[in-house]
Formats: C-alpha cells, structure tokens, sequence
C-alpha cells in the first residue's frame, strides 16, 4: 500500500477519522464544502498519524504543473489511438494543460505507474481501457490521492470520473440494420476479452436478436482481438458451419476488414455471398472493398470530455459518468442474402 512521506496512508488517515478517502483529500488540500467538525477530526488524524501527503498526490495544490497523463496501450489498429490523444490534447490546449503520453503493455505495473506520475508531475491521469478496468492501478491512484478520469470502463463507479460509448445500443442497432435487410443467421466476431466493449457489444447482439424471439446460437459466436488476423481465422471459423452464416457483425473494423480478406480469397463475393459489418467507422472502414458498413462512435469527443471532467475534478467538482450515444454507418459491405434466410439462430 503506497504511503505518504510521514508513513501512513491516506486511507489509514480515514479508518482514524471515520470519513472517505475524499473527504481527507479535500481537507488536506484545504477545499470548501467540509464541516468544520469533520474537518477537525481529519486533521486530528493527519497529526496522530504524521500524515503527509504523497510528493505525487494532487493534494499539494500549490505545486499544480498543470499537465495530464494518459495511459494507453498500442493496438495494431492505431487510429481509435489517435483520436483518443486528438481529444484529450484539444482539451489540454484549451485549458492551457500539457499532455504527457505514458504506452504501455500487457506487463504494465502499478509501480510503472507511480514512477511516470513522480518524474511527469501530472496532475492527474486518464486511463483507457483496457487499463481502465485495472483494479490494482486504480487502488494506487486513489490510495495515492491522485486524480484520474477512466475512458470506456468495463463498469462504472459513481465515485470516478467516466466516460464511454454506449456499446450495447450501438451493437443493438447494427444488428437490428442486419436483420432488417433479411439476415437471420449472423456470426459474430469478439474483440479482445480484457475490453468491456467486447462484452458490451455481444450483449447488445444478444440483446436484438432477443428481442425479435431468436435463440442465441453459441456456434455463431467466434473470438477475435479486435485484429486483422483475427478477423481471418473468425471468417474460416464461422464459413465451417453448416448452415453457413450470410452476415458476419465484427467487433471493430480490422476484424471485419480480415473477415473480408478472407472471404475473398475463398471466392466469396462481399456482398452478394456474404455481407459484413464492423465497428468504429475507422480509416479502415472506407480503404476495404467494399467498405464497411459499422458504427461511428465519437472516439476524440469522449476523449475530449474525460480530460473536461479530469481538470474539473482537479477543481474540486464531484465525479461524473458520461455516455455519448453512437451513429449507424451503412455502406456497400451489406446486403439482403441471396436467397431469403427463414433460419432461426
């Protein structure tokens, strides 16, 4: 458990005090908004304690650097990457913050983060998934006292600032465009299972076909890392079934653009054979032909508002969850099947 420089922790300072870890946060750092008994009780317990705050904390207000961290991993597919940090540094250059970029691996510790928050000086982080949904990164930072704003968690918490697409609704109105054009059987490629997204949009595939009295065939439901070559072996893993599906929805636009590939070169016609859908309305969207049919959500927008809510939170606002909502995209990648499809999955 991180301590601060007199030994004890900040939340040890509020087990003594019998308050939240924010309410000694906003004490030590001499906010507005706490009664003056409760405040006198934290203070107490900061001396009996010899608390002092972490050098790294927000806490030490007057030291304000006025930059931000963000931590991010490098997927193969880099554009969703790139509209995070056009998001975040269009925020950071409005409000006058530095953006301070920390990318990482799969090997990623809570230590690796305490030292790029000691040497930056950040004054707050924000994590994308699937660093988000590191319980043991998120237990430093607030253990620490130090601010972080989360971009498409797996869940939210009312105690953090969050915000994320609505993946399930989105996934729900792809799938609902796929049945509308006479799709029954509809294979499903999944993204990486540490992102939520993965599980948000199967659910919301789930969910659609739930809703029109389908069963869930679990034959139709194939593993991905929202990668090209994943998208390859899902294609050649769904084209086995019998009977063979006439529409594949993937869970990001490298995977569909593999699952296209694919087909092409086993002589499947994409479209008229086969039609298939992804997810980000990414580059990749336009450059496969035929282009995608996908989901646009607006990827430097949701980066934009988590910074908003990050320098806000620094001023002392409570946490907020945002959702932005998502738009279908149709393109020439889907179609009716070629012969009506009464299968029932």
């Amino acid at each position: 458990m991180p301590t601060s420089s007199g030994g004890a922790t900040i939340r040890e300072v509020a087990e003594r005090a019998g308050v939240s870890i924010k309410t000694v946060s906003r004490v030590v750092n001499n906010e507005p908004n706490v009664r003056p008994a409760t405040r006198e009780r934290v203070m107490e317990a900061v001396s009996a304690l010899d608390y002092e705050p972490h050098p790294a904390a927000r806490g030490l207000a007057g030291r304000r650097t006025f930059s931000i961290g963000m931590l991010y991993e490098n997927p193969q597919e880099f554009s969703y990457i790139q509209k995070l940090l056009e998001g975040a540094y269009a925020t950071c250059q409005a409000t006058g913050h530095a953006l301070m970029l920390r990318p990482c691996n799969e090997d990623l510790t809570p230590a690796m983060v305490r030292q790029f928050v000691r040497q930056t000086r950040v004054d707050g982080l924000l994590l994308t998934a699937p660093i988000a949904d590191r319980t043991d990164i998120t237990s430093l930072l607030v253990e620490s006292d130090i601010a972080f704003a989360l971009i498409s968690p797996r869940e939210t918490n009312p105690d953090w600032m969050s915000v994320e697409p609505d993946d399930v609704e989105a996934a729900r109105t792809l799938t609902e465009h796929v049945l509308s054009l006479g799709h029954r059987r509809i294979g499903f490629i999944k993204g990486d299972a540490r992102h939520g997204a993965t599980d948000r949009r199967l659910q919301g595939y789930r969910n659609c076909l739930g809703d029109h009295g389908l069963t869930v065939d679990p034959s139709l439901i194939v593993d991905g890392r929202f990668d090209f070559e994943s998208g390859k072996r899902g294609f050649h893993a769904l084209w086995q079934l019998e009977p063979r599906p006439t529409a594949i929805i993937a869970c990001n636009d490298d995977t569909a653009a593999g699952a296209v590939v694919a087909a092409h070169e086993q002589g499947i016609r994409v479209p008229d054979m086969l039609s298939v859908a992804g997810f980000d309305d990414s580059p990749t969207a336009t450059h496969t032909w035929p282009a995608l049919t996908t989901v646009r959500q607006p990827i430097a927008a949701i980066a934009s508002r988590a910074t908003e809510l990050l320098i806000a939170g620094l001023a002392g606002e409570s946490p907020r969850q945002e959702t932005f909502q998502c738009d279908l995209v149709t393109r020439a990648s889907m179609t009716k099947p070629a012969q009506p499809d009464q299968t029932r999955t």
